[in-house]
């Protein structure tokens, strides 16, 4: 069996190929609340992104995946390990399926795929996310997985003239 491989998905690193499904993304205003990210990204700054992704992730401290259907090919989404400390075991996580692959089951393979990978492959003793506390989907999501909630982040996302809490999460592999 391939680690990044699951029953309906495949997770696997991200290619040129994959520059117009990037570009969606990441310029989906939607998403930057919570990807701390205030302005459009270029194609061209995509694209040097792309060109430099070969790098793993003890030089990058962030491993990014891109999450595609087993049988089309199609992309569906993305998920991330960021923040990586080799010296203390744990990294953050994250991921994001696109609105049109959302409760087909994608994010639950993709998560239990790449925890198995963080504590298998790369020896990680904690993962964390930090995760909006009015995400419902995602705070399942993640507690259906064993992760713990530790902690409250007070008005930490300010978004459209409001405040949100954000939760942190925890997996600890014992």
């Amino acid at each position: 069996m391939k680690t990044l491989t699951g029953k309906h998905i495949n997770l696997r690193a991200l290619e040129l190929a994959d520059l117009t499904f990037l570009y969606t993304i990441e310029n989906d205003e939607s998403y930057w609340s919570v990807s701390n990210t205030q302005k459009p990204f270029s194609k061209f700054l995509l694209q040097q992104y792309l060109e430099n992704a070969h790098q793993d992730i003890y030089q990058a401290k962030q491993l990014r995946l891109l999450i595609e259907e087993s049988k089309t090919t199609n992309s569906v989404g993305l998920i991330d390990l960021f923040d990586y400390e080799p010296k203390h075991r744990r990294a953050g996580i994250g991921i994001l399926i696109s609105p049109n692959n959302e409760n087909k089951g994608y994010a639950s393979e993709a998560l239990e795929i790449l925890i198995n990978y963080a504590f298998t492959h790369l020896d990680l003793h904690q993962i964390h996310a930090n995760i909006t506390e009015d995400n419902i989907k995602s705070i399942a999501l993640f507690e259906k997985f064993g992760f713990k909630k530790i902690g409250l982040k007070k008005d930490w996302i300010f978004i459209n003239g409001k405040f949100k809490n954000e939760l942190l999460y925890q997996l600890i592999n014992d």
